[in-house]
């Protein structure tokens, strides 16, 4: 059962061959024995769960449930529960307690779906590694000496382990994506505005997106249509109906084109090259037709990210002052002295660090030379995407240049920001893109990166399941996981 698609969990539940408590005491097994050695969880929710666990029996007894219904996930740290601490993985908001759901959270409690935790993460989603979290570092479950990658290590770590069929995460910047490769399992990030971000605490608003982890692009389908939907609550919620997202995944991919960038295979070191190639002749072979394409300007994707995130992450973060909500350094001797010390103790460094480019960034005297050039970038790759949209169906990419990295490898934060290299040009643009596995280096996952047009998530589904009926990556497991 453990690494059961959730149809097969769910006909399980329906047919009455285990019941939604027994379901929920086989992960939570899982958990008790791996989650604090992985260092995925900040926060367990046994009460919530059990509450959980019984409306999604009545619903299934009553044949109102769906395929969601008593499926156990994880919630990145990140989305607020009511009544349950949300951290973002900050000392910030060490004690912080919501006092209602993110709607992302609200939309998959409808569905009756059964909350376990709250998953680790980098500090405020800022980092591609997760060791910036307040809470200590998650370990990747291929190997407990290297990262999972992050913004959303935690949640990818938990569903690579096997603690749940299902998590979220949020994606800026890539922060689904590479820990999908990096842990190898499957993750999407939809297009900006599908998910509510009600709810979500802001790390960039014109960038952050909720998404989801699954061993398979068809849970990651079942999952995203029942979170998607316009909000009124949110000001940037795309204003388009719910959608299916698992309709059209069984349709063939003959005919389909797809876009490949040679500038970044180029760039990639030959092994990994070699295993994304050898995953796009796949697809090949599977009737699709490969098209050169370019997207001129996204070598400077990296440099315009690292402008915008940190001067909105700074607008956003402004409002951790102490006084409202959030950690308040002790005996301040006046207001200055509240505000200096609270936010000093309160944030890690990562933080600190991106806090203070984005301030120096829309101050008076570099934002036009930075902040605006910044946006113009960002236009200029929005507008290279429309044009290769207009030649292709889905763009394959690599995820990341490098399999998942030694803690500590990169002590220059510089060097960690090139990480996001290809997940950034595409988060730019706000598409929907996400990894699937494709295979090992060096007895590590890597992950192809599908890239759709504006709210053409359906496509790279269907194709990511297209793929995953040919071959079977998404089926490997980290060695001490697999036999349980």
């Amino acid at each position: 059962m453990q690494f059961n698609g959730i149809k097969q969990i769910s006909e399980a539940l329906k047919s009455k061959a285990i019941s939604v408590q027994e379901l929920h005491d086989f992960y939570q097994a899982k958990v008790e024995k791996h989650a604090e050695n992985l260092n995925c969880l900040i926060n367990k929710t046994p009460q919530l769960a059990q509450q959980q666990i019984k409306q999604a029996q009545s619903l299934i007894d009553s044949g109102s449930g769906n395929l969601l219904t008593g499926i156990p996930l994880v919630h990145k740290d990140l989305f607020c529960t009511k009544g349950i601490k949300t951290t973002c993985g900050s000392r910030m908001l060490e004690n912080f307690v919501a006092p209602y759901d993110a709607t992302v959270v609200d939309n998959l409690n409808q569905a009756g779906m059964v909350t376990l935790a709250k998953a680790n993460m980098d500090e405020f989603a800022m980092g591609s590694s997760n060791e910036n979290s307040y809470f200590g570092a998650v370990k990747n479950p291929w190997d407990l000496n290297r990262v999972p990658g992050g913004s959303s290590g935690g949640s990818a770590a938990c569903v690579a382990a096997g603690l749940v069929p299902v998590a979220t995460g949020s994606d800026t910047g890539g922060s689904i994506r590479q820990p999908a490769a990096l842990c190898g399992i499957t993750g999407i990030k939809p297009t900006y505005g599908r998910n509510s971000r009600y709810g979500m605490v802001a790390f960039a608003s014109s960038l952050d997106q909720a998404g989801v982890f699954a061993r398979t692009a068809e849970d990651c389908a079942l999952v995203l249509s029942q979170m998607c939907g316009f909000d009124a609550k949110d000001s940037t919620s795309a204003q388009v109906d719910k959608e299916d997202f698992s309709q059209n995944l069984n349709q063939s991919i003959k005919g389909m084109k797809i876009g490949v960038v040679p500038e970044w295979m180029e760039t990639l070191p030959e092994s990994i090259r070699t295993q994304t190639q050898q995953s796009i002749d796949t697809l090949k072979n599977m009737g699709a037709q490969l098209v050169e394409i370019k997207l001129p300007t996204a070598h400077l994707a990296v440099s315009a990210y690292y402008v915008i995130a940190p001067a909105e992450c700074s607008s956003n973060l402004s409002r951790f002052d102490g006084i409202r909500y959030g950690h308040q350094c002790d005996n301040p001797k006046d207001l200055n002295d509240l505000y200096v010390r609270s936010r000093t103790e309160g944030f890690g460094e990562e933080v600190k660090r991106r806090i203070m480019v984005g301030t120096w960034a829309l101050s008076a005297g570099f934002y036009d030379a930075y902040y605006r050039k910044a946006q113009k970038i960002r236009r200029l790759i929005s507008e290279d995407f429309a044009r290769a949209f207009a030649l292709v169906d889905v763009i394959a990419a690599p995820v990341s240049p490098e399999v998942a990295f030694e803690f500590n490898a990169k002590k220059d934060p510089v060097s960690m920001y090139q990480a996001d290299i290809y997940t950034i040009p595409s988060s730019l643009a706000g598409l929907p893109c996400m990894s699937i596995p494709i295979g090992l280096v060096d007895k590590l996952p890597v992950g192809l990166q599908l890239i759709g047009n504006n709210l053409q998530e359906s496509k790279i589904l269907n194709m990511a399941h297209q793929f995953q009926q040919e071959t079977d990556f998404h089926h490997l497991i980290a060695e001490g996981f697999a036999h349980e």
